[in-house]
């Protein structure tokens, strides 16, 4: 099972939080928090695997407090506004969910956060795990260990593989849909990479298969923190 914490200043989101945890087995919430500084003091002492972390909070945003933590428990997003969402997905929230919060959405949430706990507590990717790529007419099936890299270009992303490419029409924010999230790492608006394939990292850029991959502002900390380095 997973445990979560709530940090909303609005009290009704919170109950709303709390009462679809009571309806399900898979998550325990173990406190919720109007003050987000009291929710840091917790999560100094007490190890969660998810936190619903609301973004306009007073004294400091959902977007500031999730970049203090080290390590980093799983992020869904809470909040009533939706211009935020790409900003989340570049901190690598796991998902956004806007208010009012469905139970069927928060259920979709809860369930994509179950697999990707999943896989971070595997230790070790599975050579035989494997995705299914939508590429046109044709559906591939791919070896996640296979898969180097991500780029998106324009509407397209092409799956770079030891072996060939894939071009696919996706969104990079839902990306992790498709790859697992323990096994890749967003480093840049625009690239995705696998973990296990990075061979070198720079100050502004990494080497994937002897690809030079840059890495963008504002997921250097969040890569520091993902491979800890110091």
């Amino acid at each position: 099972m997973m445990t979560c914490i709530a940090i909303d200043d609005e009290p009704k989101a919170l109950e709303v939080i709390e009462r679809y945890c009571q309806k399900i087995s898979l998550a325990s919430l173990k406190a919720t928090f109007r003050e987000p500084l009291k929710a840091i003091e917790f999560l100094n002492r007490e190890k969660v695997d998810l936190i619903f972390l609301d973004i306009n909070m007073p004294d400091i945003t959902g977007m500031q407090l999730l970049q203090t933590l080290s390590p980093r428990p799983l992020i869904i997003f809470t909040t009533a506004y939706s211009q935020y969402a790409v900003e989340s997905y570049e901190l690598n929230a796991l998902d956004y969910l806007l208010k009012p919060v469905t139970f069927e959405r928060f259920l979709m949430a809860i369930n994509k956060a179950a697999a990707a706990l999943s896989s971070r507590n595997t230790t070790g990717m599975d050579e035989d795990a494997a995705v299914f790529i939508k590429s046109g007419p044709q559906t591939h099936r791919v070896k996640v260990s296979e898969i180097l890299y991500l780029e998106k270009d324009g509407n397209y992303i092409t799956v770079h593989l030891k072996g060939g490419n894939i071009l696919i029409r996706e969104n990079m924010g839902d990306i992790f849909d498709l790859v697992p999230a323990a096994d890749f790492i967003r480093v840049h608006k625009s690239y995705v990479v696998g973990i296990r394939h990075i061979s070198m990292i720079e100050v502004h850029q990494l080497i994937v298969n002897g690809e030079k991959i840059p890495i963008g502002s504002t997921y250097r900390d969040s890569l520091r923190d993902r491979l800890g380095i110091m």
